[in-house]
């Protein structure tokens, strides 16, 4: 369980709003001033409708970033110097004050820096009126005929509305006139500012299309300025107001309290809505755009502006002009508003005219217009941040926070960019070359602007009531009921005027009870016509009871039926879950059964090849065993024979080597695998023997020999003397330089040419040796040694590997 801080109310969670997936982006407009001077120099040239191309000034230079000199911005729309008021309202905020009308918000604030136009574009002047009082105009020219009468909608300052009946309106009426200091007048326009008076022409004025007729609406308005990042409602009396007379209803005014009571700033809260609202803020109910351009005017007075360098009267704070439409339907009789507080509908436009951006060193600030600057820049800097962030999050798909709060500004309009209505910017910018640099970074932003799109707003739900409630009712009360006759008595001896008027409310009383009459039959016709319908019902109702019990029986069966099925729905899940697991293992078996296969007969192919190659071998091992026999027994005749001639007996030669001598030798030999029991082997008289390398050994040695044997192509072993000479080193040790490389190898030749002596030759005579006897011995012992090597023959040789050859 989540245990609540102590004093904290529970924050109620949003609620849930109709889902639309439709998003606009922020549409930005662009518009130039007109130059002060002629002969200035100019900056900015319109291409197009939507774009627009700067040019920058001679002696600027590039900046770090790598600014063309030539740089092209689009918008949604660019408005030339010679665009009127009139055609940048009906452009840009007759769509939103249309919205409006029909129960949705919208957003609409000027951009730029100072200088540029701003206040122009908003306010206006007499004759050329701007958007906010062509909006307010247009408001009351739509739904004049249908606003309901003076606080029937009432605040309940909480950002809602609350309706109450025309009896309470009209005590609440009479309570406020009564406390009013001044005298009310009998026409509007004579309490207008010269200054205001005439904004608007009459021929320009705008009528939205499709207002609701059977509602009854009522405009409020508030206005409030952001200075230095606090909220001050500037239509609250502050000191000046304090101090002025006082009307008590008499004709002497009296002079209130002058002791000066500073400004309060507001702060913000949210509705239950999770909507921004200024708290404490007046709204005030206003009858027709004249009394509220008035309003609006009286507190642009209070309006923080101050002298600078580069204009007169330079705003600074941001100013937020309200305007809030209540509506609520009629009943069904299309005579009163519905006392229903759910069907009333809110809706508001925001105008706001920000502070333009400037850089201190241009305007000659101090003090406190630098720390005001500073304050107007950093809120500035943090709607970019906000926008960037939310361009990011969508474009990128991050979640990133954006920080509303860091700002007053952004705080308070942050529904609007969650999606709770339109929003629109004017970027004004002046063509003067001395607001190049700060009209490049304002281009940025509104660049940067336009990509951000914008949840579009949800239509409101319309009221159940059949439509036309309140001509019907008009018409039928203007058809059935007589007019009035003039009640006003000019003579005291008028016997005319009252009769007429006591014979017209006679007739008036008669049709009134004809009229109740009928409706009494009518009522009693409808009453008889419900009972019967009662009856109907209830008989109705029974045999829905009786079907209801067989639908529940039915439900019974088909809950079973479902209760079986997903049964069987697991049931099946389940064998198919098996059937799959035994799909992958059959798979496995069969990829490891193929591997096994071709494994098989992998090693059965190797098998085959080793029996051959063994087969091979034995047969050319035979080969060679029976040859070599063969050799040896004729050579054993041979010899047999050669002794059996020969008296004396051949003493064996014993060939040195050209290596033997004083020289002493390494004899290096590697361990080695093959039999080397039938290959040449070197016999080394007084050599040192090592197998592996030896420093110990070659210092007591002057020559040095590698033996490395090997297989030869043919089949045969062959062995391979890597002969070299042992040298002193510098460095006191020793070295081995291999000088030459001799190689043995066996071979066998046939033994051809030989013949046998017969038994029936005789022998000659010892120590008769002739050529003849010789060279019938040459003729039999016609095998001989031979070595084959390359150069410096050292060592002797050991014949366990003969060599023999055919002599020619």
């Amino acid at each position: 369980m989540i245990r609540q801080a102590k004093g904290k109310t529970p924050r109620r969670p949003p609620p849930k709003k109709p889902s639309n997936n439709q998003k606009d982006p922020v549409g930005v407009y662009c518009r130039v001033r007109p130059l002060g001077v002629e002969d200035e120099e100019c900056c900015i040239e319109v291409i197009s409708s939507t774009t627009i191309q700067l040019h920058a000034p001679e002696g600027f230079k590039t900046n770090r970033n790598g600014e063309c000199k030539e740089t092209q911005y689009s918008f949604k729309k660019v408005f030339g110097v010679s665009v009127s008021q009139m055609e940048l309202f009906d452009y840009v905020a007759k769509p939103l004050v249309d919205d409006l009308i029909h129960g949705k918000n919208g957003l609409l604030f000027t951009y730029g820096v100072t200088g540029s136009g701003k206040t122009f574009t908003m306010t206006g002047s007499p004759g050329q009126g701007g958007l906010l009082p062509r909006s307010l105009d247009m408001i009351f020219n739509s739904i004049g005929p249908y606003q309901a009468k003076r606080y029937v909608f009432k605040t309940d300052e909480k950002n809602g509305m609350d309706v109450q009946s025309e009896v309470d309106a009209l005590l609440e009426r009479q309570r406020r006139e009564n406390n009013l200091p001044v005298p009310k007048t009998t026409s509007s326009r004579q309490k207008l500012d010269p200054e205001i008076a005439d904004m608007i022409n009459p021929e320009e004025a705008y009528k939205a299309d499709s207002v609701d007729e059977d509602s009854s609406y009522s405009i409020f308005v508030s206005y409030i300025e952001i200075y230095n990042n606090y909220i001050y409602d500037l239509l609250e009396e502050t000191q000046e107001d304090a101090i002025k007379p006082k009307w008590n209803g008499g004709g002497t005014p009296v002079r209130q309290n002058t002791e000066f009571v500073p400004p309060q700033s507001k702060i913000l809260r949210e509705d239950q809505n999770h909507n921004m609202y200024v708290a404490g803020c007046m709204e005030v109910e206003v009858k027709s755009a004249e009394e509220a351009f008035q309003i609006f005017w009286r507190g642009q007075k209070k309006r923080k502006i101050a002298n600078t360098r580069l204009n007169r009267e330079s705003s600074r704070s941001h100013s937020v002009f309200i305007i809030k439409l209540a509506q609520a339907p009629l009943d069904a009789d299309g005579d009163n508003i519905l006392q229903d507080k759910s069907q009333v509908t809110v809706s508001q436009l925001c105008l706001v005219d920000l502070a333009g951006s400037e850089r201190t060193g241009r305007t000659g600030a101090e003090g406190t217009r630098i720390r005001e600057a500073g304050n107007i820049n950093q809120s500035l800097l943090n709607l970019r941040t906000c926008i960037e962030i939310l361009r990011e999050n969508q474009m990128c798909g991050t979640n990133k926070m954006v920080p509303y709060r860091d700002s007053k500004v952004t705080h308070l309009f942050k529904n609007y960019f969650d999606g709770e209505g339109k929003v629109k910017m004017i970027v004004c910018v002046n063509p003067k070359a001395d607001d190049y640099e700060e009209t490049i970074l304002v281009m940025r932003f509104a660049e940067m602007t336009q990509e951000v799109e914008i949840a579009r707003p949800v239509d409101r739900p319309i009221c159940g009531f059949t439509p036309g409630r309140r001509n019907r009712n008009q018409a039928f009360k203007e058809e059935l009921l007589p007019p009035i006759p003039s009640s006003e008595l000019t003579d005291p001896h008028d016997d005319v005027t009252l009769p007429r008027l006591i014979e017209a409310l006679q007739n008036r009383h008669t049709i009134r009870q004809m009229m109740i009459e009928e409706y009494n039959k009518a009522a009693n016709m409808l009453r008889t016509m419900l009972q019967e319908l009662d009856s109907n019902i209830i008989s109705k109702d029974n045999f829905i009871h009786e079907q209801n019990g067989k639908l529940v029986e039915q439900d019974k069966i088909i809950q079973n039926n479902k209760a079986e099925i997903e049964r069987l729905e697991k049931k099946t899940k389940m064998q198919e879950h098996k059937i799959d697991i035994l799909q992958k293992t059959t798979k496995i078996y069969e990829g490891d059964k193929r591997t096994l296969r071709q494994e098989l007969e992998t090693r059965d192919q190797r098998l085959q090849r080793e029996l051959s190659e063994k087969r091979r071998m034995e047969q050319r091992m035979n080969g060679v065993v029976s040859d070599t026999q063969h050799k040896w027994e004729k050579e054993c005749v041979s010899y047999t024979l050669y002794f059996a001639d020969t008296a004396t007996p051949v003493r064996p030669l014993h060939r040195r080597s050209r290596s033997a001598g004083a020289e002493k030798w390494v004899d290096h030999k590697p361990a080695s695998s093959l039999d080397l029991g039938t290959v040449l082997q070197p016999v080394i008289p007084n050599a040192i023997q090592v197998s592996a390398p030896s420093e110990k050994a070659l210092s007591k040695c002057d020559r040095y020999v590698l033996t490395h044997q090997e297989v030869a192509s043919d089949g045969e072993i062959q062995t391979k003397l890597i002969k070299g000479e042992v040298i002193k080193t510098r460095g006191g040790g020793q070295a081995v330089q291999f000088t030459d490389i001799e190689t043995l190898k066996q071979e066998l030749t046939t033994v051809s040419g030989y013949r046998k002596r017969k038994s029936s030759e005789g022998a000659p005579a010892n120590g008769d040796r002739s050529d003849g006897v010789w060279t019938d011995v040459e003729t039999r012992c016609s095998v001989a040694m031979e070595m084959r090597a390359g150069s410096n023959m050292g060592p002797g040789y050991e014949h366990h590997g003969i060599t023999k050859r055919r002599k020619p």
